[in-house]
């Protein structure tokens, strides 16, 4: 019998580096950008109904839109319409990863969405055709298909996978705070004069697409830290403060409000965040990066009736 349900696992992801480029003619801004996942996730429940028609979306207590105006709906929507079927698809939200963060929750969301529904009506579709329906959508979703480690260039629609060598953990820390990623590019297009060369790390990593964490900590980057942290000093605050308590590197991620440490080992990473935590009120994560081909490997994919040992090819 075929799965009438799937549970999907949504990884956050962080930027490592990214370098805001020229804008291009569509109006989106040329990126070039190393993104890694992370294991915090939200989890979708995706059913399908034979006795209703239409898509109906859960959010739970997150104030979320639950139609078009929701990059889930949207994207169930969009595997339906390709396959031009008509069933009832219900779909459960439940949100952990912050909101407007710059952790691509909602990016990751709708790349769990695509691949839940599709695999549960049994479309036979590959990686690259995820990533093009997810390009349809919006810029980050594509890496989802490309996880954990990936460079993203173009507007988010070109994506290589590359490998990052060893072990890292990370603290994540949340303010509490949404930043409107709109806005956070006008803030950068209105204070800088130049764009600047990317300069030669990219340049290695296009070449060989393969890396250490030692090649990675001194050079991570955030374009969007000079525009913003004037008008939100705490973001600077966090940053010096995961510096000072053994991060390796710390850094904004994407457009905020997300502020991120890199730590050697998870005791390192544990012992900032525990004092963290007793300091503040906010929202804090200590985790591993992602290390799994997400959300498409068999540990994070479930149907109704036992795991689903799904790749990919």
């Amino acid at each position: 019998m075929s799965a009438t349900e799937i549970v999907v696992r949504a990884p956050a992801k962080v930027n490592l580096l990214i370098r805001v480029l020229d804008r291009l003619p569509n109006g989106y801004h040329k990126l070039w950008s190393l993104m890694h996942t992370v294991d915090v996730f939200d989890l979708l429940r995706i059913r399908l109904n034979p006795a209703r028609e239409g898509l109906f979306l859960a959010c739970g207590d997150a104030p979320l839109p639950l139609d078009k105006g929701n990059l889930v709906y949207r994207a169930a929507d969009l595997v339906l319409q390709r396959a031009g079927k008509c069933v009832g698809v219900e779909i459960e939200l439940t949100k952990v990863i912050p909101l407007s963060a710059g952790l691509g929750g909602g990016s990751s969301d709708a790349a769990a969405t695509l691949y839940g529904l599709a695999h549960l009506l049994q479309l036979d579709w590959t990686v690259s055709d995820l990533c093009e329906a997810g390009a349809a959508l919006g810029s980050d979703i594509p890496f989802f298909f490309r996880a954990p480690c990936a460079v993203v260039q173009g507007w988010g629609q070109e994506v290589t996978s590359c490998s990052l060598k060893g072990e890292r953990w990370v603290v994540l820390v949340n303010p509490g705070f949404a930043i409107q990623t709109k806005w956070a590019y006008e803030q950068l297009a209105s204070q800088r004069s130049a764009v600047l060369p990317l300069g030669e790390f990219p340049s290695r990593v296009d070449r060989e697409l393969s890396l250490s964490w030692e090649d990675v900590i001194g050079v991570m980057e955030n374009d969007f830290e000079a525009p913003l942290f004037p008008f939100y000093p705490i973001l600077g605050f966090i940053k010096d403060t995961l510096l000072s308590l053994g991060a390796q590197a710390a850094l904004l991620s994407g457009s905020g409000a997300t502020v991120f440490g890199v730590f050697h080992t998870q005791e390192e990473a544990r012992q900032a965040s525990t004092r963290l935590r007793r300091d503040t009120r906010w929202r804090i994560f200590d985790t591993s990066m992602g290390s799994t081909e997400l959300p498409h490997d068999p540990f994070h994919v479930a149907s109704s009736s036992k795991a689903s040992k799904i790749q990919i090819q």
